[in-house]
């Protein structure tokens, strides 16, 4: 049975926090040299998944595993 009409109001009393949430992503905007874009294209390309997931599981593996950028100033 489809009804073609949506109800005007929704009882959500028994509804429950969604337990996911604290998981979701958040949008932000990030410069990124081109060099950096084209290599994680690339890469992502290889193992066939979008090259923003795959940069954010490389950070997020770079910050579950506490790691430290070494830089050398010349």
């Amino acid at each position: 049975m489809v009804h073609d009409e949506m109800r005007l109001e929704y009882d959500f009393s028994a509804s429950r926090p969604n337990p996911y949430a604290k998981r979701l992503k958040k949008q932000i905007t990030i410069r990124l040299d081109e060099t950096s874009i084209d290599y994680f294209k690339q890469e992502a390309s290889e193992v066939g998944i979008p090259y923003q997931s795959l940069i954010n599981l490389y950070l997020a593996d770079c910050a579950a595993n506490n790691k430290k950028l070494k830089l050398t100033l010349v």
